[in-house]
């Protein structure tokens, strides 16, 4: 009896499992439809991957940027930029590392160059920052830092007169550079000069810091003389970097012209070509000869005080003397040449003898004259000293030599 159990349990658990399996075989799509709308996992593995396409390989954008990465010195005045190949540019900034405005720059319609627009900053660290794209969109960013000409390697300059001044016909352009010139002709072509009278002048180095500038004749009565001078990014040599771009301008006023002749020791004023006032005056002795030639008064004084130190002497030598002070004095040399007030002890000889070491001495109304009604760049020629005429560079002896030579001066 219990064997037939056995066996029907047996019968009866096969025709299940056919069963299940008859099930499986028609109801199992069913199945599958109703998990898949409840979103089970078994859906999931019965449908067909769905993942991107890849992209395609695309080369990397080249940027090529100026200033090089860490270059140094850089002149203010280069213009940083960026130039890319195999992509585009989706931004640059350029700014002060230690932070401040952004240099302006501008981007090109295509995309593929940008160029700063504004003036870099002497003695600053600019970091450049930029974004590149290649055909795929895909970016990367960059940057770039470089420094620009530090403080010791600037390079300035001091004109004369100063603008604005009004002075005499023969007043020369001087401008005086804080560092040696080596590239003479580059700062020549920096600064342009003009006139109102439309003279046209040259200039003429007296040294390396050193530069004038004057026209064939003395400069017009009346006229204005404008220096415009850009001298910012102009390489004065040995790694010096001008600094600045500035403007200025001078004037000349009437025309005022006393000539000194040793021939009879008298001095006559002429105030626009007119014969005006005649003064006797003393000069330097043969040992101390005054110099001949044209003279520009640079200063006036109306006391002064003179020692012997100033040219050379000292207490004992022949010539020495106490000091003294000078009045109504105008400066016509560096050398210590001095339209003045002659000592009391002159006085008696003026028109008649020399006895300065190469003033000009006078009596207090003739000094005075001087000193009120000439001013500095007015002009003083000196004739019959026997000796030579005061050097270019002793003073404002520029109107001595001649023009050709002027003209022709190397720039080296």
């Amino acid at each position: 009896m219990a064997q037939d159990i056995r066996r029907r349990k047996s019968r009866i658990a096969g025709s299940v499992l056919a069963g299940v399996l008859l099930l499986g075989g028609g109801g199992a799509l069913t199945a599958c439809s109703f998990v898949a709308e409840e979103g089970s996992n078994a859906g999931s593995t019965a449908s067909a991957p769905n993942s991107k396409p890849s992209k395609p390989a695309v080369p990397k954008p080249v940027a090529v940027v100026t200033p090089e990465a860490d270059a140094v010195e850089v002149n203010p005045i280069s213009v940083p930029a960026i130039t890319v190949q195999q992509g585009t540019l989706e931004s640059a900034k350029l700014a002060p590392v230690s932070g401040g405005d952004p240099v302006p720059g501008e981007l090109s319609a295509d995309g593929t160059t940008w160029t700063a627009t504004g003036t870099l900053a002497f003695n600053t660290p600019y970091a450049l920052t930029f974004s590149l794209a290649d055909a795929n969109g895909d970016t990367r960013t960059e940057t770039r830092k470089f420094t620009t000409v530090s403080t010791a390697n600037e390079a300035n300059a001091v004109m004369y007169p100063q603008s604005g001044s009004v002075v005499g016909t023969g007043q020369p352009l001087e401008l005086s550079f804080s560092e040696p010139v080596l590239n003479k002709q580059a700062v020549e072509e920096a600064i342009t000069v003009t006139s109102t009278s439309g003279q046209v002048g040259a200039f003429y180095w007296i040294s390396d810091t050193k530069v004038r500038y004057r026209a064939e004749e003395f400069w017009a009565p009346q006229s204005t003389i404008t220096v415009d001078m850009k001298l910012l990014g102009v390489d004065f040599g040995n790694g010096m970097i001008g600094n600045f771009n500035e403007t200025a301008s001078f004037s000349t006023h009437n025309n005022r012209l006393a000539v000194v002749d040793n021939a009879d020791k008298m001095m006559r004023v002429y105030i626009d070509g007119q014969l005006t006032r005649t003064f006797p005056v003393t000069l330097g002795t043969q040992d101390w000869p005054s110099t001949i030639g044209y003279h520009v008064i640079m200063d006036q004084h109306e006391s002064i005080p003179f020692r012997a130190e100033s040219i050379g002497l000292k207490r004992g030598d022949e010539h020495y003397y106490e000091p003294v002070t000078a009045h109504n004095a105008s400066r016509i040399s560096n050398g210590g040449a001095f339209i003045h007030e002659a000592l009391p002890s002159a006085q008696p000889v003026l028109g008649v003898s020399n006895v300065s070491h190469g003033c000009i001495g006078m009596s207090p109304e003739g000094a005075k004259y001087i000193y009120d009604n000439f001013d500095a760049g007015d002009v003083v020629q000196v004739l019959n000293t026997g000796y030579g005429p005061m050097y270019v560079w002793d003073g404002f002896g520029d109107w001595n030599l001649p023009w050709a030579e002027w003209i022709s001066q190397p720039k080296q």
